[in-house]
């Protein structure tokens, strides 16, 4: 299994709009590098759903449960999306200053790169931001 982040504004799409929908595609991802993330993610790969902008933090986790397939709104082909459901609610979301503020997640892509809206997670990084959840 392999773990990701994904990243939405909360007034466009938030975790409430998430779980009301339970399963949605994931769209409008126009980043060539966001996009290899989008087909290296495989069926039953878990992600951190993270609000940007508005709370800059982790809120929840959900499974893909669709892989990539060509998004139909993008008239040059080139981009597409996966479908992913709801799992869970954080118990208590995770900042951005949590994380940057972590020695052992210096090296988190959220970290370094935190404008790319999707991204890989290591098994550690998994681990230790899904233990500040609960902390």
């Amino acid at each position: 299994m392999n773990y990701w982040l994904i990243k939405s504004e909360p007034v466009k799409w938030s975790w409430d709009n998430q779980v009301a929908a339970k399963t949605t595609h994931w769209d409008g991802v126009r980043n060539y590098q966001a996009t290899i993330y989008l087909k290296a993610m495989k069926r039953g790969d878990l992600a951190f759903f993270y609000h940007s902008n508005e709370g800059k933090e982790i809120v929840g986790i959900v499974r893909i449960v669709r892989e990539f397939y060509l998004d139909p709104k993008d008239e040059t082909g080139k981009f597409g999306m996966v479908d992913v459901e709801a799992v869970e609610k954080l118990v208590k979301p995770v900042t951005l200053a949590q994380i940057k503020a972590d020695p052992a997640l210096a090296e988190m892509v959220l970290v370094k790169n935190s404008r790319l809206s999707v991204q890989p997670v290591t098994p550690d990084e998994w681990k230790r931001v899904a233990g500040l959840a609960v902390a």
